[in-house]
């Protein structure tokens, strides 16, 4: 310690004041008065950041104009607008044409299906008259059949001949209707005209003949309406 530092304190102890020594202030440089741009903002607000090596060439960002976001998109050209306008108008017309020909395409529709169902129940009210007509005429045609029975039973003795006579009648209007019999004896089986009702072992005849016919079958127009009953041989 100093032989200074150490006076001074026994004179502080001693109730004398110590002599402080001013400090030096240091001196101040003048301050350039700030100027305020138009945004409010001073010039050292409104530059942009410096390097932070304070070097004095820092690169300065531009400042936007403050109006720079606020442009409006421009404005569409009348070429667009007509153009956009003449499609529309095209567009509805094509609507138009598609809408009238689906409503011709409906009312071909609902026609055709009207004459359709006309033509079924024309065809119903003809089928109906035909089979009507048809089963008139058959009886108009057995008529006289049935006079010749009630005579044969007005007839006393022996009325076996005008049967006879008279069944052969029946089957001629018949067949002239298309009805015709079913052959049966010495054929061959056929499940589509013959229904067999017993098989009977025969040494004459070969397997699946028909040896006798129990009840005659016909057949209408080609088709079989009643097939023949009958006995078909089998192999002893």
């Amino acid at each position: 310690m100093s032989s200074e530092e150490q006076q001074r304190r026994e004179g502080e102890s001693a109730g004398e004041p110590s002599e402080e020594v001013p400090r030096e202030e240091e001196p101040r440089g003048e301050q350039a008065p700030r100027s305020e741009s138009a945004d409010g903002l001073t010039e050292g607000e409104a530059s942009g950041p410096v390097e932070a090596n304070g070097s004095e060439d820092a690169e300065v960002v531009p400042e936007l104009p403050p109006d720079a976001f606020d442009e409006e998109p421009e404005a569409e050209p009348e070429d667009a607008a007509e153009i956009a306008r003449e499609e529309i108008i095209a567009l509805a017309g094509e609507l138009e044409t598609a809408r009238r020909e689906r409503d011709e395409y409906l009312d071909d529709m609902r026609r055709m299906k009207a004459e359709m169902e006309n033509s079924r129940k024309r065809l119903e009210r003809d089928r109906a008259r035909y089979v009507q007509l048809a089963a008139e005429r058959l009886v108009r045609e057995l008529l006289p059949v049935l006079d010749n029975l009630e005579r044969a039973l007005g007839i006393e003795g022996d009325v076996r001949e005008g049967v006879k006579a008279t069944r052969d009648q029946m089957l001629a209007v018949l067949e002239g209707a298309g009805l015709e019999p079913v052959l049966s004896d010495g054929e061959s089986f056929d499940p589509a005209i013959h229904e067999a009702v017993l098989g009977q072992p025969s040494e004459e005849h070969e397997e699946d003949t028909v040896i006798q016919t129990l009840e005659r079958g016909y057949l209408m127009n080609g088709r079989p309406i009643r097939p023949a009953k009958v006995i078909v041989a089998k192999q002893v």
